[in-house]
């Protein structure tokens, strides 16, 4: 969440700032601003809502500078409010000029700094953390130290989590960047160097990028750059190429990055399974050295993760238990790392985020180092991202920039990588080779089952209109079906601020009934599996209370499921391993139009973030 940009260069850096931070929007912000170093000083530009603002106040009042840092923040320590946007300011003496900081992430222990600095006669505009690390760099700054020795003096005061960057009136030409528990990245120009806390924002003017790794520093001048470790010692961190390009975050010609997100799903899961099987069957290898060792040793399997990657994860339980007969384990992470663990002997630890920068899910990642796992997996969508880093094994999802909040493609590349995962376990562990070659199959046909299922968009569009007025929808699944309709729900609340809640068809006698009217939807997903009758018991108690149902069902046994009066969308068959992926795409689909229909921001709801990088 939130996103840094810091330019160093010979011209005025102000367009690529803001076009920086409009890269960033799906990051999630309410309020924006831009710090710059000019001939007259310190110049400083805020505004609550959106980058326009800000654009706005820049087009009214421009401002110049060689030297700057922006920023948009999504409100953690104070209200959305100009006087809480960064960037925040300190000082502005001859001897130690002024101070401008910008940080994402948060400082837990901002309360005593703040008392300490009052009593010093720093004054504080802003409710933020933020502002007491831009008065503590000013101290030391003020004391003789350079802006590089000061941040660096300043960071082990702070307890919790930040990505900075900062810039003083004393030091033209240079940025100073830092990054623990959050995701900060330099970029390398020819003439102007760049810090950035995401590679989308600095694509149109660099393909070469550093991944600072955690509790570096780093400094930028307009020629040059460094990088020190948590030790205080220069290091040289590898350049990586950037294997897209700026036109893969544009919209094109679609509505928004959701619905392009959507349609780019058979390409991102071709992509995915690309080099990955090869003569009938996975190349073991791609989940790291000695994969095949590992997975044969595996006697359980412990999965975390969060929202999206979360419900991926409940369906890789169904999927592994049944092929490779070996217990499965799912937790929220942000659960996980707050209990008593009891770990089984040789549990491989599986990690999914598509960010790789999910804050509850690294800190459970972190915890678990020490507590005997066989090994950790990570499942992710970013090479460089700290989870894949801080992870003995990795399997990437190749889904390519996800820029809708909504997550998408991310989520069905993960579900194709844990269904690889979930089949190589079973082959180490005695599936059968007929079961494990039908599996292939159905992964190999995979793209094309999903691009059948995008077909059916025009009918969901017209479903949509059923939900325009709603502000309740109930989503039923049986066994792996059943974390599809909670995928279902969410996608449905958070994208059209419809309340949905997703059950086990099962458990509808036991208290969701007493919900079902005539107002109410009832969204039924139907595949032609070993639960279809149990699910036939249960479409019929909502029948019973008048609800109105929708069913998803596999064209195969969609017969006599529903009745004339209810909406019936038909799948065509495609396997049942595979029938979850594919069950997922009408789902989102009918939550972009609901939501288009209603008029919400579909790719930056309220209130939410596309990475969410602190607890």
């Amino acid at each position: 969440m939130c996103g840094i940009v810091g330019i160093a260069a010979r011209r005025d850096v102000v367009p690529t700032l803001i076009a920086g931070l409009k890269a960033l929007e799906y990051r999630g912000y309410d309020s924006a601003g831009i710090a710059l170093l000019t001939d007259t000083g310190m110049q400083r530009r805020r505004a609550k809502g959106k980058v326009a603002e800000l654009e706005a106040l820049q087009a009214s009042d421009p401002i110049e500078g060689h030297t700057g840092i922006a920023h948009t923040r999504w409100a953690t320590h104070g209200v959305p409010a100009e006087r809480n946007a960064h960037p925040m300011l300190s000082g502005a003496t001859a001897r130690s000029g002024a101070i401008a900081v910008v940080h994402n992430g948060i400082i837990e222990n901002h309360s005593e700094l703040r008392d300490e600095l009052r009593a010093r006669g720093y004054e504080f505009s802003s409710d933020t953390d933020t502002e007491v690390m831009a008065h503590l760099i000013h101290a030391e700054h003020a004391a003789g130290l350079s802006l590089l020795d000061a941040v660096r003096k300043v960071l082990p005061r702070l307890h919790g989590a930040y990505a900075i960057a900062a810039v003083s009136t004393l030091e033209p030409g240079v940025v100073v960047g830092a990054r623990k528990g959050s995701p900060m990245v330099m970029g390398l120009g020819v003439g102007e160097q760049y810090l950035a806390s995401d590679i989308h924002a600095l694509l149109p003017v660099t393909r070469s990028f550093v991944y600072l790794a955690e509790g570096d520093v780093a400094e930028i001048r307009i020629e040059s750059t460094r990088v020190f470790d948590s030790d205080g010692n220069e290091v040289q961190r590898p350049v990586k190429q950037a294997h897209f390009s700026a036109d893969a975050v544009q919209r094109g010609e679609y509505r928004h990055y959701m619905l392009k997100e959507i349609h780019e799903q058979p390409t991102a899961i071709a992509d995915t399974l690309e080099g990955r099987i090869s003569d009938g069957h996975i190349l073991t290898g791609i989940f790291g050295p000695n994969a095949a060792e590992l997975l044969t040793s595996t006697r359980a399997v412990q999965l975390v993760a969060c929202g999206s990657s979360y419900h991926a994860s409940m369906v890789a339980k169904y999927w592994i238990e049944s092929l490779a007969r070996i217990p499965v384990s799912v937790e929220i992470a942000s659960e996980y790392r707050y209990r008593d663990i009891v770990v089984l002997p040789d549990t491989l630890l599986v990690t999914v985020s598509q960010s790789g920068e999910t804050a509850d899910t690294l800190a459970a990642l972190k915890m678990a180092k020490g507590m005997g796992y066989l090994s950790q997996l990570a499942i992710c969508n970013v090479p460089e991202s700290s989870l894949v880093r801080e992870s003995e094994l990795s399997l990437m999802t190749r889904a390519g920039p996800e820029i809708g909040v909504a997550s998408t493609k991310a989520f069905i590349t993960q579900l194709t990588a844990l269904l690889m995962l979930a089949l190589e376990l079973g082959r180490h562990h005695g599936l059968s080779d007929e079961r494990y070659s039908a599996g292939i199959a159905q992964l190999e046909h995979l793209p094309s089952a999903v691009r059948s299922a995008l077909a059916l968009d025009g009918q969901l569009l017209q479903l949509a209109g059923l939900f325009a007025n709603k502000q309740h929808a109930l989503f039923l699944g049986r066994g792996t079906q059943f974390p599809i309709a909670m995928e279902g729900a969410l996608k449905l609340k958070e994208i059209s601020y419809i309340h949905a809640e997703a059950y086990p068809a099962g458990e509808l006698k036991h208290g969701p009934l007493a919900l079902v009217d005539e107002d109410m939807p009832v969204i039924a997903v139907a595949p032609n599996d070993h639960l279809l009758e149990k699910l036939k018991s249960n479409i019929e108690e909502v029948r019973a209370r008048g609800g109105q149902l929708i069913v998803f069902a596999d064209q195969s046994v969609s017969r006599g499921i529903t009745h004339p009066q209810e909406t019936l969308i038909e799948l065509a068959p495609h396997g049942d391993l595979i029938a979850p992926i594919v069950f997922t795409i009408p789902l989102q689909l009918l939550s972009y139009h609901v939501a288009v229909l209603r008029g919400t921001d579909v790719d930056q709801p309220r209130n939410l973030a596309k990475s969410v990088t602190v607890e």
